[in-house]
C-alpha cells in the first residue's frame, strides 16, 4: 500500500510546457505529480501570452526568472543550470507534442507527455530512438491504466482464470460532443481541427485510452490486421471522425472490437473494456472504477472490489486507502507519476534493469498508439478495408 513514503531519493526538479490557468489537464497533471512527493515544480512555460504565463506560475509560488515566455526558452536555460528541471510535462495540443518533446529529449529532459505523442509513427520513431540514445524516459499519460483493478484484470489472465483468450471489446463512447459544441468552446475546437489534432478525433483522443489498457491486461497480443470505420455525424468535423467503429484480429486467433465516440447522446464516458477467455471474462468500466466483474462459466457473476484480500498481491500495490474508501482518477494519475519517477531516477543512475518489471505507459506505448490509429486512419480512407498491422 502506498502510504506517503517516497521511494525516491529526492524530488524530481520539474517543469511544465502548457496547463496554464484554466487548464482541467494542467491541473491533473499537476495534482498527480505533486501527490506523494514525488516531483517538485520550479519552471514552467504555462502560456502562448508570456505575461499571463508569468502571472499564473508565480501564483503557484514559481520564481518569476523560472516562468519562461516558451518552451524553448526553459529548456535553454534550465539545461545550463546545476538546479535545472530533470523532467517536463507537455500538456500542450496534439500538433505541439513532437516538437516539443524533441527538443526536451535533446536538452537531456525526461518527458511526460500528453497522448497522442506524435501525429506519425515516424515521428513517434524518431523519439523512441532519441530517448534511448540520450538514456532518457518518456511517459504518455494515459491516465486511467493506473487504476489498480486493471493490475487485477491482468493477473487473472496471466494465471490463466480465464483460459485462452478469444475477445478484446472495448469501448469509449461518451456523449458531450453530440451537437456543434466547438462553436462556443475553445477547448473543444482544437480537437476537431486537424491542424491542430491531426488525422483522427475520437480515435486518438478517446480510443488509444482502452488500447493501452487492452495492452496491460493482455501483453501477449499482437494485432495482425484491422478494420476501420469512421464518420463524421457533426459534419463540420470531417474529415475527422467524431464516431468510429475498429475490428481487429491478433496473431494469436483473438479478435477484438473498439467502438470510440464523442456523439453517444446521453452516455457519460462508457469506457468499457471486456475481455473473454474460454472459461471466463473480466469487465472494467471507468465510471466504477474500484470494481472488476468477473465472470466464469457455471459459475455466479461476482464484483471484485479493490482492496480486498482476494486479490492479487500486485492487485493492493498501489491502494492508497483501506477498502470500500472510493480511489478515482487523481488517484490513478498519481500512481501513474511514482513510477515515472522511479523510471527517472534508475535511468539517471545507469541502472533502468532494475524498473523493467515497473508497468508505466511509456514511449512504446506512445509510439504503438500513434501506429494504432495511424492504420485506423488509413484503413477507413480506403473505404473501410482490411489492413496488415506492421
Amino acid at each position: 500500500m502506498i502510504n506517503g513514503n517516497r521511494l525516491t531519493k529526492s524530488a524530481i526538479r520539474w517543469g511544465m510546457v502548457g496547463g496554464g490557468k484554466g487548464s482541467q489537464i494542467g491541473y491533473v497533471h499537476r495534482s498527480a505529480a505533486m501527490r506523494d512527493g514525488y516531483f517538485d515544480l520550479i519552471a514552467g512555460a504555462f502560456d502562448l501570452d508570456a505575461d499571463r504565463g508569468r502571472a499564473f506560475g508565480m501564483e503557484l509560488g514559481l520564481q518569476a526568472d523560472r516562468c519562461y515566455p516558451d518552451h524553448q526558452a526553459m529548456f535553454t536555460a534550465e539545461a545550463a543550470r546545476p538546479d535545472g528541471i530533470r523532467c517536463v510535462t507537455i500538456a500542450t495540443p496534439n500538433n505541439t507534442h513532437y516538437p516539443i518533446t524533441k527538443a526536451a529529449l535533446q536538452a537531456g529532459i525526461h518527458v511526460i507527455c500528453e497522448k497522442p505523442l506524435t501525429f506519425t509513427t515516424a515521428e513517434a520513431l524518431d523519439l523512441q530512438a532519441i530517448a534511448k540514445a540520450r538514456g532518457l524516459v518518456v511517459g504518455v499519460t494515459y491516465g486511467y491504466s493506473g487504476h489498480q483493478m486493471i493490475e487485477e484484470a491482468a493477473r487473472l489472465v496471466a494465471d490463466g482464470t480465464l483460459g485462452k483468450i478469444r475477445i478484446v471489446n472495448l469501448q469509449f463512447a461518451h456523449g458531450f460532443h453530440s451537437a456543434a459544441v466547438e462553436l462556443e468552446n475553445p477547448a473543444a475546437r482544437w480537437r476537431v481541427d486537424p491542424a491542430f489534432a491531426g488525422p483522427s478525433y475520437v480515435l486518438g483522443d478517446l480510443a488509444t485510452h482502452p488500447l493501452y489498457i487492452s495492452e496491460v491486461i493482455c501483453p501477449h497480443l499482437k494485432i495482425r490486421r484491422l478494420l476501420c470505420s469512421r464518420q463524421s455525424f457533426v459534419a463540420s468535423r470531417a474529415p475527422l471522425e467524431d464516431n468510429a467503429t475498429v475490428l481487429m484480429e491478433y496473431d494469436s486467433g483473438a479478435v477484438g472490437t473498439c467502438w470510440t465516440s464523442a456523439v453517444n447522446a446521453g452516455a457519460m464516458h462508457s469506457q468499457k473494456v471486456r475481455v473473454v477467455g474460454s472459461k471466463g471474462s473480466v469487465e472494467w468500466w471507468d465510471e466504477h472504477p474500484n470494481q472488476l466483474r468477473l465472470e466464469i462459466q457455471g459459475e455466479p457473476a461476482r464484483l471484485l472490489d479493490r482492496g480486498m484480500p482476494y486479490l492479487h498481491p500486485q492487485s493492493l500495490a498501489d491502494d492508497r486507502i483501506g477498502a470500500g474508501h472510493p480511489e478515482g482518477l487523481f488517484d490513478a494519475w498519481a500512481n501513474l507519476h511514482y513510477r515515472f519517477a522511479l523510471a527517472i531516477e534508475a535511468h539517471e543512475e545507469g541502472d533502468p534493469s532494475r524498473v523493467a518489471d515497473l508497468r508505466y505507459p511509456g514511449i512504446a506505448a506512445g509510439v504503438e498508439g500513434v501506429r494504432w490509429v495511424e492504420h485506423c486512419v488509413r484503413s477507413a480512407d480506403a473505404g473501410g478495408i482490411w489492413v496488415d498491422y506492421a
